[in-house]
């Protein structure tokens, strides 16, 4: 079988695995954020905790109880890097230096996961898998907790309640995140990922070296760290070592699992505001890049006719969809070495993230960023008709375009602002492998994109393990992921207070193809206005 036969047959398979599992997942976390039953379980944690899980929160209070619970997060991850020499399964490691492991807890709790260093020589068992794996569940679940909030935005009316954060946290983790976890967990073991305890095993290499290769609970932290769209690996190679991801079945799997639940909440989408029609609509906007972006990748990949950088168990047509994937929906993750693509191809891959991790996104996040660009695009039509623009019946004033502008200009400027800091110091210029040219200049942009747009994966030439890099990112992470969802929280709690308008003939279908072509456009043109002068000091100067 030809590369591009097997290639067309992988993406087909996957494009048929998540069209299986889109109307039953999708309807079942409808379900699970419209139930008003708790579980056993849930009734006794908020107990615990002193929450009444009845009691709606308005949008400002619903976003104080996320930024203090991610803040508390974040302060409780860093204690115990740093006194992890003193802790059980440290393997004999050292405490984590205090600007890695802000560094570090800003990541994980950003739901980034950017890794400035070897997983495997710095963090020992109980931190990997008791402090990272946990916030890959709680930093995801913290994304879709904002979606959530937003479509009870649309799908409310005269209120200024939009949920409960606790509530929304807690069934995003015992009822959807755990329940997945725990079968892709099997099933990753049945393909050959390690899952144990074990210390180091002292290895020969190619070349005649010994190299010593921890074990460890790898495939318990593998699912969690694609199906949450987190990305940070149990071992520096990441998705491109072999404990990670054995074989060709394992990689397609993993990146099913990094796709799944942002496709799916397009369908608790539609169920939640009464219109499928609506979350097909988004869907095929997010299909529709993914699309693009991937067939892009893999014809630059297959043109450079070089396998540098990437497995020989993957090959080039699986190394770019993968890349494709993971920059599409934040989740950082790789299997092959993005420094190594093509100029073009890695070009792809940085302007992919720049889009805002909308196609499909990471989880929550894609949905509720392509819906704050779906506020745009109406509002845009109504420009155009000369009429007040509406989406899902909601009227969209000055006040809603306000946070929307906000929103879209909020991630650009702490990653553009950041890289332009990062290239005006010579100590941060000193960190770059390849100091002269665009290529050097592509590896900071990559590098802040990345943070920025809590994806987490880089080009290698960049060593960001220095204070600058290590308190710059860090602050670029927390800023693009928490800003931002201040500010879809503020839209979801506006568009809760106002009463619905009736549809009348000139009111825009927003479930019909021209609203899906229109709404691509928008994403590509912000976007490409934002970015595109940055792009043609790295990637494109050269790529030509």
């Amino acid at each position: 079988m030809s590369d591009t036969a097997a290639g067309l047959l992988q993406v087909g398979f996957l494009v048929v695995c998540l069209a299986a599992v889109y109307r039953p997942l999708g309807g079942y976390m409808a379900r699970v954020y419209t139930s008003e039953s708790d579980l056993r379980v849930e009734r006794g944690a908020y107990r615990l905790f002193g929450v009444d899980s009845k009691a709606d929160q308005t949008w400002a209070v619903y976003g104080r109880s996320l930024i203090a619970f991610s803040a508390v997060s974040l302060i409780l991850l860093y204690i115990l890097q740093r006194v992890q020499s003193h802790l059980p399964l440290s393997l004999g490691l050292p405490d984590v230096p205090s600007g890695l492991a802000f560094n570090t807890a800003a990541s994980f709790v950003a739901n980034t996961n950017w890794q400035s260093y070897s997983p495997e020589a710095t963090m020992g068992h109980l931190v990997q898998f008791a402090g990272l794996a946990v916030q890959n569940f709680l930093s995801a679940a913290v994304g879709i907790t904002v979606a959530i909030a937003l479509i009870r935005g649309f799908a409310r009316s005269k209120t200024d309640r939009l949920g409960n954060f606790w509530v929304d946290l807690t069934r995003t983790v015992l009822r959807v995140l755990l329940p997945i976890a725990v079968i892709g967990t099997l099933a990753l073991v049945a393909l050959g990922v390690v899952q144990n305890f074990a210390g180091g095993h002292e290895v020969t290499s190619v070349v005649g070296q010994t190299q010593t290769i921890p074990g460890g609970p790898v495939a318990s932290q593998e699912v969690i760290k694609e199906l949450g769209t987190n990305g940070g690996g149990f071992y520096n190679a990441n998705s491109a070592h072999p404990f990670e991801n054995p074989n060709g079945l394992s990689n397609l799997f993993e990146i099913f699992l990094l796709l799944v639940i942002p496709v799916c909440l397009t369908r608790t989408f539609g169920v939640m505001v009464k219109d499928k029609r609506q979350g097909y609509a988004i869907l095929g906007v997010m299909g529709t890049l993914w699309a693009a972006f991937t067939f892009s990748a893999t014809f630059f990949e297959v043109r450079g006719n070089s396998l540098e950088g990437k497995e020989t168990r993957f090959g080039q047509w699986a190394s770019a969809l993968f890349a494709s994937s993971t920059t599409g929906t934040s989740t950082g993750a790789v299997n092959a070495a993005h420094d190594s693509f093509t100029p073009l191809g890695g070009g792809t891959a940085l302007f992919h993230m720049m889009l805002g991790e909308v196609s499909p996104g990471g989880t929550g996040t894609g949905l509720y960023g392509m819906l704050v660009l779906a506020v745009l695009t109406v509002f845009i039509a109504g420009l155009m008709v000369g009429r007040t623009p509406e989406y899902l019946r909601k009227k969209i004033t000055a006040r809603e375009m306000k946070l929307v502008s906000l929103y879209i200009l909020a991630t650009p400027t702490v990653v553009l602002v950041g890289a332009s800091l990062a290239m005006g110091l010579a100590s941060a210029r000193a960190s770059i492998f390849n100091t002269g040219g665009p290529h050097g200049f592509s590896e900071v942009l990559y590098a802040f994109t990345s943070a920025g747009n809590n994806n987490g994966s880089a080009f290698g030439g960049l060593s960001a393990n220095t204070p600058f890099y290590n308190t710059a990112l860090g602050i670029v992470m927390l800023l693009g992921r928490f800003v931002p969802m201040v500010f879809a929280l503020a839209l979801a709690g506006s568009l809760a207070k106002q009463q619905p308008v009736p549809v009348t003939q000139g009111t825009l279908p927003t479930h019909k193809a021209l609203f899906v072509t229109m709404l691509v456009g928008v994403v590509l043109i912000v976007t490409g206005l934002t970015y595109f002068p940055a792009l043609t000091l790295g990637p494109l100067a050269e790529g030509l």
